[in-house]
């Protein structure tokens, strides 16, 4: 049973992913078509396998490509990174999975207080689901029109704030849906399940980023911000794995010294302070 469940998804990742290839990454004429992407028997030769073969694999009537098929499908495909080992793990003959018990995520006390100690630097611990585990107080305040929501992904494409605050929501919303699928690669696992089912319901733009299948963790990047507070802020971002917590990732945003940046930061940081007292 649980062998047959795999292919379906196996062909459905290879859909989306041709969809999104053009015909002229490969050299390919474009011409007429009636779907975006390549053409089947386009990835069948690129492949080096034959048509009938690859439309098995689309179709799930075959189980498991050998891994010189799957690298050249990789290849075909444009992928690489997290969404090359993402489609390694479909083809993968299947084996027995431990369900998660959906246990609720901590974050560790004492990457708790370390981040408190960073009372100019804004840090968060987000989980597999995106789920905001910890904020220190400035991590806090630059995140307030989050509100009473602690899942980000919600937060994103839930709460009109979200458009406010991140100036190229579109990428970011793009990068979180790539993250939550590189994070979660056991796509029965119930927590997922309900979360993907209720942004795909309540919004049509997460529905349309997760038919995609783009699977790609976040990079170190710079991340363009409009605070209601201080402002418009081009803050430097890290995104980094916690070690002793599989699936939880710490998040600092920096500004550079003496930087415009800097100085809303330490506003923003004394309207906090002054909050909590």
């Amino acid at each position: 049973m649980v062998e047959q469940e795999v292919v379906p998804r196996l062909g459905e990742f290879l859909r989306a992913r041709r969809a999104l290839v053009r015909p002229q990454d490969h050299g390919l004429p474009t011409g007429p078509r009636r779907t975006p992407g390549l053409r089947r028997e386009e990835v069948a030769m690129l492949v080096g396998v034959s048509t009938d073969y690859y439309v098995r694999l689309e179709q799930g009537r075959d189980r498991h490509p050998s891994p010189q098929v799957v690298e050249a499908l990789a290849s075909a495909l444009l992928l690489e990174g997290e969404a090359a080992e993402h489609l390694r793990g479909l083809a993968s003959p299947a084996v027995p999975r431990r369900r998660r018990t959906g246990r609720r995520e901590y974050a560790s006390p004492g990457l708790v207080a370390l981040m408190d100690a960073w009372p100019a630097t804004p840090a968060l611990v987000y989980g597999r689901y995106m789920d905001l585990l910890a904020a220190n107080p400035l991590g806090g305040a630059l995140f307030s029109w989050l509100g009473e929501e602690t899942n980000l992904l919600r937060g994103i494409f839930l709460r009109p704030g979200a458009r406010l605050f991140y100036r190229d929501w579109a990428r970011i919303a793009e990068g979180c849906v790539a993250a939550l699928r590189a994070a979660n690669r056991d796509p029965d696992d119930p927590r997922l399940v309900e979360l993907v089912g209720e942004l795909s319901v309540r919004s049509p733009e997460f529905a349309r980023l997760w038919s995609r299948h783009d699977v790609r963790a976040k990079m170190a990047t710079t991340k363009h911000l409009v605070h209601p507070a201080v402002g418009a802020l081009a803050l430097s971002f890290q995104n980094l794995t916690v070690a002793d917590a599989p699936g939880q990732h710490l998040v600092v945003y920096h500004a550079a010294p003496g930087s415009p940046e800097e100085q809303a930061l330490a506003l923003l940081g004394s309207a906090a302070a002054s909050d909590r007292v």
